[in-house]
C-alpha cells in the first residue's frame, strides 16, 4: 500500500509565504510613500508599535513566529506600521552677550566730547634783536695812578707824573730809571672818563726797559691800573697800532672821548743813533671793571 505523507506545518505552507510576502511588500511601500511625500504637518497620535524601523533604506526582518499550536492553523498576523515620528528640531537659543573685558580698575563713563579750540592766527615773524651790549662800568673821581702792571707780561711798574716842554710835546721818564713808567698829568687820571695817557722806555743803553714787550700784546689782554685812592682800573685792550713820528695820529692817540680810555705809549720801528727810534708802538685799552679796596688794605 502507498505510504501517507505527513502533512506539512502551517508556518511552511504557501498560502503563509504569501500573505508574508504580501504584508512586507505592502509596509515598504507605504513607507517610501511617506518618506517621500512628508508634507513637514505634526504627526497624529502614534500607537504602540509592534515593530521598529531603523534606517529607512534597511529592509526590515522578518516578525518574530509565534510558537506553534498542534492542531491549529492560525491565520497570519498583521502588525500594524506606523510611520517613524520625526523629532522636531528644538527652538534656537538666544545668542549670548559677550562678557566683559577683565579690567582692574572700574570702567569710566565716557568723556563729552570737548569743543575745537579757537586756533590763534599766525603772527609774523618778530625782528631779530640785537644783543644786548655788556653793561660799562661808572667812570671814576680823579685820584693820582702809583703803579701799573700787566699780567699777561708779567710787568708791574712804579708810575711818576710827566708833563709837557716848551715845544708842548710830552716828556720821559729818567733814562736812568728805566723800570719806571710815566703818567700825563695834564689827561684824565686811570678810571676817570676820557683818554689816560702813560708811557715808558723800549729800552736803554743798559738794556730792556719796562715797555720792552709791549707790542706783543693781543686783544682781550688786560691792564690794570692802581690808584692812590686804593681803587684799581681795570682796562681791555682793544688793539696794538704803530705809527711813524713824522705821521703821528695825534687827535685818534690823544681826543677826548666819553667813556674811560687808556693809551700805552713806547717807541718802536727803525732805530737810528742819531735820532733815535722812527715810529712809536700804541696800545688802545677801554675801561671794563672796577675794583674796590679790600678791608686788609
Amino acid at each position: 500500500m502507498p505510504r501517507r505523507r505527513a502533512p506539512r506545518p502551517w508556518y511552511r505552507t504557501r498560502a503563509y509565504r504569501l500573505t508574508r510576502t504580501a504584508v512586507l511588500a505592502f509596509s515598504l511601500v507605504m513607507g517610501c510613500i511617506w518618506w517621500s511625500e512628508d508634507d513637514g504637518r505634526p504627526a497624529g497620535p502614534v500607537a504602540a508599535p509592534a515593530v521598529e524601523l531603523g534606517d529607512a533604506k534597511a529592509s526590515p526582518g522578518p516578525p518574530a513566529a509565534a510558537a506553534p499550536e498542534p492542531r491549529r492553523t492560525p491565520a497570519p498576523v498583521r502588525t500594524p506600521v506606523s510611520p517613524p515620528v520625526k523629532p522636531s528640531p528644538p527652538p534656537p537659543r538666544p545668542p549670548s552677550p559677550p562678557p566683559p573685558p577683565r579690567s582692574s580698575q572700574p570702567a569710566q563713563p565716557p568723556q563729552p566730547a570737548r569743543p575745537p579750540r579757537a586756533t590763534r592766527p599766525p603772527q609774523p615773524p618778530s625782528a631779530p634783536q640785537p644783543p644786548r651790549r655788556p653793561q660799562q662800568p661808572q667812570s671814576l673821581s680823579r685820584s693820582k695812578p702809583t703803579s701799573l702792571r700787566i699780567p699777561y707780561l708779567r710787568l708791574e711798574a712804579p708810575i711818576v707824573g710827566l708833563g709837557l716842554d716848551r715845544r708842548h710835546q710830552l716828556t720821559t721818564p729818567p733814562a736812568d730809571k728805566p723800570r719806571l713808567a710815566g703818567w700825563y698829568e695834564g689827561g684824565p687820571s686811570p678810571g676817570e672818563a676820557g683818554t689816560s695817557v702813560v708811557v715808558g722806555h723800549l729800552d736803554t743803553r743798559t738794556g730792556p726797559a719796562v715797555f720792552a714787550g709791549l707790542s706783543t700784546l693781543k686783544p682781550g689782554r688786560l691792564v690794570e691800573a692802581l690808584r692812590a685812592d686804593g681803587r684799581t682800573a681795570v682796562y681791555t685792550v682793544d688793539a696794538v697800532r704803530m705809527y711813524e713820528k713824522a705821521h703821528f695820529p695825534t687827535q685818534e692817540v690823544y681826543g677826548a672821548r666819553k667813556r674811560p680810555e687808556l693809551r700805552l705809549i713806547t717807541c718802536g720801528g727803525v732805530y737810528d743813533r742819531r735820532s733815535g727810534y722812527k715810529s712809536n708802538v700804541v696800545v688802545f685799552a677801554h675801561l671794563t671793571k672796577t675794583v674796590e679796596p679790600s678791608r686788609h688794605a
